[in-house]
């Protein structure tokens, strides 16, 4: 049975400008910044071995988008175990990004959303970021 007790759980933090916010976490804050690898619009920031942050540019506003992810090994078994315990995942149909039963493929990397309790979007991730 996957677990999300057991995964790695990423900040996910939507930007204005991709570039500036590379810079300013890059020169100002001294981390380093590497391309996400699946899309030009984001960025990882690492910091302390496996923590990290996802930058991301995108149309939303702040607030309406992902506000953390948990890393799982298998997406679609954590996605039917949640459902099992009432959770709705979210569907999208966006310019490059449109889930299937609840989930996304974007290259190797597989996604999928929910809302919690209090509104917040949160991600399942599975693969490379």
């Amino acid at each position: 049975m996957a677990t999300l007790r057991d995964s790695r759980v990423v900040a996910v933090l939507a930007v204005d400008d991709i570039e500036r916010a590379k810079a300013f976490y890059r020169d100002k804050l001294g981390l380093q910044v590497d391309p996400a690898g699946y899309d030009t619009g984001s960025a990882i920031v690492r910091a302390g071995g496996q923590s990290w942050l996802l930058l991301y540019s995108t149309g939303f506003k702040h607030g309406e988008t992902t506000t953390a992810s948990f890393l799982v090994a298998d997406i679609e078994t954590t996605v039917d175990e949640l459902r099992a315990k009432g959770v709705t995942f979210e569907d999208y149909d966006l310019p490059g990004l449109t889930t299937v039963d609840g989930i996304a493929s974007v290259g190797d990397l597989k996604a999928a959303w929910f809302k919690d309790s209090e509104g917040n979007t949160i991600a399942l991730s599975q693969g490379e970021m």
